[in-house]
């Protein structure tokens, strides 16, 4: 068969044996491909890279924000106010020292900035297919047209005979050909942290999951130890890398709750706003009869749509959102998209990885089993203090000889150390053995003393198959010549007779106990019988069945060192020792974090590659997993369709033995039944799973370039009850973004009421002009609505449910609150604006006539100082609220003021501004109808108070 009638993706690879594979891809285990088949398959397949669809360029993401329909209006409103100015200024009609064109320049200088603003949040380009990239080796061996060379691995194709040997990087999908001793880490692509072993003799089922293949090799992967020759089957795309890159990039990114509800709003203001504009300017029109006013209705029509526009409110949001990822930070929450802050908000559904998520990624003894009794184990990760309870009472050791004697094999049949870095205690190794050393320090045998009493001579190194390992140690008593029994320690002293060495034999359970036959009984040791057998099994079922990894532990006095390779035989006639049941124990506040969780209305999903036993007992010990939930292996939904799943997804709590690919169709169908996810990972496989979740959370610690360029958030310290606080900020975020846009929409709904009003009523001019609404926009509103935006959280943050990320910024009375508060700015300002017109055009009045102007602009002003104090708090009146626990609202209004003030006392800015001088008996009118704007909203509390009801 040629390489050319090869169908891409037709062969299983692990389900085929090595000849066959080789006669599939026309290859020669000996001589490798000729330079003809090489130039072919080149052609073929394309080079061995990654491909990257093409994107949005720099200028298109910053054109793209200025489609934005409120500064597309906003750009309208420049354009048609420069024009008024040019005529103005060629018909000689401008006021002495007047600027011309200064609102349409700061008109366009705000659209430019909130352009600037919406580019930077959004030019944050992908880099996760850059980091996948980073994961293939730039060269690699192979064999070609019989001869050993090396090659860039973009040029490996489908047929190469790649070799690989340790620390290599393997830069394709492969088949094993042949194999000595080979370790691969493949952490990265399946999230399983121990090198897995693997073997090329083996023929796997066709369903085999990614992480059992042990006869393949994957791109990506890096080689722990030995050396292989493997047929190269999969290149560039077609890699399971390659196919992450891919899902990666259909993966489309959905925008966020918060940018619909801005969207949303801003299509609902710039169609009131046109609308408005247009009942102005046609009654206008058939009021005089004609266009002879047309240009007062313009300058009217222009400052209603700058004033419906709230320009201040993209910079606020942004701020807000800036400021939570400061406090989130320091919580261990690293957000790298900053809508994100809002979104964690809206999260109903938590899927969390187990281990070092919801555990400490320590492994703890929680059990010991001897001499028919088991022990419990009480302590705190690597820390060796602790205790050991019969029947919930603490025992003394020397009461127990034999947990001595299981210790000292738990301490010298041990390849790992225990240390104190920095005031915590550390395991320099393996966690399974780190937990051993720590369990013998707490019955008092330490390693480095041991290491002298009993140095290692020979060992039996572990390995998959035999699923054990034995060391041989010298008896220090006989080896210093001393007095046998003078020099051994009275912890193995019942262990030996004469013999001058120890084996200490730990592994599989049920394997180790098959090599024993006798059993150690305090001092003693007797013939292990059938009934003692039946009854360490059941124990070992008992353990397992809660989740613990067990481990057996055996001894043998020998006579001599046995021989290199003597395994099979030597670990025969075994002394039975115990069992050590262990796990990977929850972090200590993540019950709390769970509990949270159900309190806020989140329901939270245990993801682990782990036993489903071990799996059930975390998640139910954590509250994760009540009763009734289901447990759902990779195996069974790996058969189920997506409408299944999506059917089931509800119902289950615990996701045992999956697979990392598996994260994808489950995130894709919470999100089918309407669930809002979040979704932790730290592989390459976990990328496209991070990317396609509402809100993706890489693992600060031990996860990958590809997953954190992948998400949106990063746990810093791989914590579960860091995501629980994260969402909580996300609520108090978006409460906040709520209070403000209240803030905000309500006094320009006023002002666009009251410039509307001016004409209807027969007042000559425009109260307002578009700088001034400008100074009222991102001044006036801005300050105090930066203030609101770190109001601390209500009580209640967490006691109810989430809010439906899919509501509407409107919803729950969002909307009817605006329009009442405006209209009730707009009624008082009104009174204010007749009194005051009336006011400055009565004879004999000694200022500037269009001082009622400045008194409008100033009593906006200074209702919505009311304003801010007030909307503080939704429920509670200000006298209730303690006025220093949002310092920064009391500072904002007093600034504001102040500045508010300045433009109409002082003179280069009044002249800017187009303010006049105002008495101080007119100053006092303003402050007195702008303290009804306060008194209005504290008398709404009250009265809702009244009546029973909640206020927005």
């Amino acid at each position: 068969m040629s390489a050319n009638s090869l169908s891409e993706g037709a062969a299983v690879w692990h389900s085929l044996e090595v000849d066959k594979a080789l006669d599939l891809l026309d290859s020669n285990v000996d001589s490798g491909l000729t330079p003809q088949e090489i130039e072919q398959r080149l052609q073929k397949y394309g080079p061995n890279e990654l491909e990257e669809t093409a994107s949005r360029s720099t200028w298109e993401i910053l054109l793209d924000q200025f489609k934005n329909i409120m500064l597309l209006m906003l750009i309208g409103v420049a354009l048609i106010s420069g024009f008024l100015d040019l005529m103005a200024l060629r018909e000689g009609r401008l006021k002495p020292g007047e600027v011309p064109f200064k609102d349409t320049i700061a008109i366009l200088a705000i659209v430019i900035l909130n352009g600037i603003l919406g580019y930077v949040q959004e030019s944050r380009a992908e880099k996760a297919l850059a980091a996948l990239k980073k994961m293939t080796s730039p060269l690699v061996r192979v064999i070609r047209d019989a001869r050993l060379v090396e090659i860039a691995a973009k040029e490996l194709v489908p047929g190469d005979v790649m070799l690989l040997e340790a620390g290599m990087q393997i830069a394709a999908d492969g088949r094993l050909i042949e194999q000595s001793n080979l370790q691969v880490r493949e952490s990265a692509l399946t999230g399983e942290a121990e090198a897995v072993n693997k073997q090329a003799s083996l023929k796997l089922p066709e369903e085999t999951l990614l992480g059992d293949r042990l006869n393949v090799v994957f791109q990506g992967t890096e080689v722990v130890q030995g050396r292989a020759k493997v047929l190269v089957t999969n290149t560039a795309m077609t890699t399971e890398l390659g196919k992450i890159a891919t899902m990666l990039q259909e993966v489309e990114s959905e925008p966020t709750p918060l940018q619909q509800r801005m969207t949303q709003l801003g299509n609902v203001l710039v169609t009131g706003s046109l609308i408005l504009v247009a009942i102005v300017v046609i009654g206008g029109v058939i009021k005089d009869r004609g266009f002879s006013n047309i240009q007062e209705l313009l300058e009217v029509s222009l400052s209603m749509a700058v004033a419906v526009v709230p320009e201040g409110l993209p910079a606020v949001i942004t701020v807000t959102l800036a400021l939570g990822t400061q406090r989130m930070v320091r919580q261990n929450a690293l957000i790298r998209k900053l809508p994100a802050v809002e979104t964690l908000g809206s999260v109903t559904t938590i899927c969390s990885d187990k281990t070092g998520t919801l555990t400490q990624n320590k492994m703890v003894v929680q059990s010991v089993s001897t001499n028919n009794k088991t022990f419990c184990v009480i302590g705190e990760g690597y820390n060796p203090t602790g205790d050991f309870q019969l029947d919930a009472q603490k025992i003394f050791l020397e009461d127990f000889p034999e947990i001595s004697a299981l210790s000292v094999a738990c301490a010298v049949c041990n390849d790992s150390v225990l240390q104190k870095e920095k005031g915590e205690w550390a395991i320099l190794g393996d966690p399974t053995e780190g937990a051993l050393l720590t369990l013998a320090r707490k019955a008092g045998i330490e390693k480095d003393q041991w290491n002298s009493k009993l140095p290692r001579v020979a060992e039996f190194p572990f390995s998959s198959e035999r699923k054990r390992m034995s060391v041989i140690s010298q008896v220090e008593g006989v080896a210093t010549g001393e007095v046998f029994s003078r020099g051994v320690d009275p912890a193995i002293a019942s262990f030996l007779q004469s013999e001058p060495y120890l084996m200490f034999t730990k592994g599989s359970p049920e394997l180790t106990l098959a090599r024993c036959t006798q059993i150690h009984l305090g001092n003693d040791t007797s013939p292990l019988t059938e009934e003692q057998r039946q009854k360490i099994l059941v124990e070992n079922d008992l353990m397992a069945s809660k989740g613990l990894r067990v481990l057996g532990f055996a001894y043998k006095p020998l006579a001599q060192i046995p021989p290199e390779g003597s395994d099979e035989t030597s670990e025969q006639g075994l002394v039975w020792l115990g069992l050590v049941g262990m796990l990977d124990a929850p972090r200590p506040e993540v019950r709390a974090a769970v509990q949270e969780c159900r309190d806020a209305g989140i329901r939270p999903v245990m993801i682990t590659g782990d036993h489903q036993l071990t799996a059930r007992a975390i998640a139910t010990d954590l509250g994760i997993a009540q009763e009734g939930d289901r447990l759902l292996t990779g195996q069974e939904l790996q058969r189920m369709t997506d409408e299944e799943l999506e059917q089931n997804v509800d119902l289950v709590s615990i996701y045992a033995r999956v697979s990392p690919e598996h994260k994808l169709r489950i995130v894709q169908a919470l999100q089918r039944r309407g669930r809002f996810v979040a979704m932790t990972g730290d592989g390459v496989n976990d990328a496209p799973a991070l990317k396609q979740a509402d809100i993706g959370i890489a693992m600060g610690i031990t996860g990958t370039d590809v997953s954190k360029e992948a998400s949106d958030m990063v746990l810093l310290d791989d914590n579960f009850a860091t995501i629980v606080s994260a969402t909580k900020e996300g609520r108090v975020v978006y409460t906040n973004i709520r209070r403000f846009i209240k803030y905000i929409l309500g006094s320009n709904i006023g002002e666009v009421l009251t410039i509307a009003a001016a004409p209807i009523i027969g007042l000559g001019g425009v109260p307002l002009t578009p700088l001034q609404i400008l100074w009222m926009n991102l001044v006036t509103d801005g300050l105090p609505a930066l203030a609101l935006a770190v109001e601390p959280p209500e009580p209640d943050v967490m006691k109810r449910p989430p809010f439906s990320p899919r509501e509407s910024i409107f919803a729950r009375g969002l909307g009817s609150y605006m329009i009442r508060i405006g209209i009730i700015f707009a009624i008082i300002t009104i009174a204010l604006m007749w009194w005051a017109y009336q006011h400055s055009h009565a004879p004999g009045y000694q200022g500037d006539r269009d001082s009622w102007k400045t008194m409008v602009f100033t009593s906006l002003c200074i209702a919505q100082m009311g304003h801010a104090i007030a909307i503080r708090s939704n429920n509670r009146l200000t006298i209730e609220m303690n006025p220093f626990s949002n310092i920064f609202v009391l500072a904002a209004v007093v600034v504001t003021t102040i500045l508010q003030l300045m433009l109409v006392y002082v003179p280069p800015l009044r002249e800017f501004f187009g303010t006049h001088y105002l008495n101080m008996q007119e100053l006092g009118i303003c402050i007195g109808f702008s303290a009804l704007m306060f008194v209005w909203i504290e008398a709404e509390k009250i009265f809702l108070r009244i009546m029973g009801k909640k206020a927005v």
